[in-house]
């Protein structure tokens, strides 16, 4: 069954918190971090100015930005799991939202953050491995056959609402729809160049981050 109001096990309150909780561990801005600490500078004047992995790979260093995507990841990942481990999975699943609007919406950055691929693939593996396999393979498949990141990345959180329902997790399934929703409103401009035929396929020079 889709989740209830009227059956929740725990009051508002509790969800809340799981949310919030979610959301802070997401707002933190790995990138910007990490590229600071490593005298790269303010990662948001480099390329396009996101915070996420790709952006970090053009300050030229790989290990950064696969610190970068692992962290961005992980920190969903780990918001899910530890909310999970200590209370119930309806609650993790608000964490996981709460991870993924922290990362895009993050409240040290005036709510100018990521477009959380990263850390949307981290949330999906927490709330089922399964999925998060068949997604990441979507991905791949996608990217491979188009050489489009962006386009791999839309078309992945198309299909993963259907595959949360195809393995059976039916309370998952609008919250996945609902960060579809986001990752499409927060790659508009790479559809725009999707639909002109100048978006940047992977390996040239300039790519815009998902």
């Amino acid at each position: 069954m889709f989740l209830d109001i009227t059956n929740w096990e725990y009051s508002i309150s509790y969800y809340l918190a799981a949310l919030l909780a979610g959301y802070l561990l997401g707002s933190i801005p790995f990138g910007l971090v990490l590229t600071q600490i490593a005298g790269h500078g303010d990662i948001r004047s480099i390329g396009s100015g996101n915070i996420g992995a790709t952006n970090v790979l053009r300050t030229g260093n790989k290990g950064l930005a696969l610190a970068t995507l692992l962290l961005d990841g992980g920190k969903g990942a780990i918001a899910v799991l530890i909310v999970n481990l200590f209370w119930v999975m309806p609650l993790a699943i608000f964490a996981g939202l709460g991870a993924f609007l922290g990362h895009i919406f993050p409240v040290w950055l005036k709510f100018q953050g990521g477009k959380g691929i990263a850390t949307l693939f981290g949330i999906t593996f927490a709330w089922d491995w399964q999925v998060g396999v068949v997604a990441g393979l979507t991905w791949l498949a996608v990217a491979y056959l188009t050489k489009y990141s962006s386009l791999a990345a839309l078309i992945t959180v198309i299909l993963t609402p259907l595959y949360f329902w195809v393995f059976g997790d039916y309370d998952i399934v609008p919250f996945s729809v609902l960060i579809a929703i986001l990752v499409f409103l927060r790659h508009r401009e790479n559809i725009d160049r999707l639909i002109a035929g100048t978006e940047t396929k992977i390996g040239q020079n300039k790519s815009e981050e998902t």
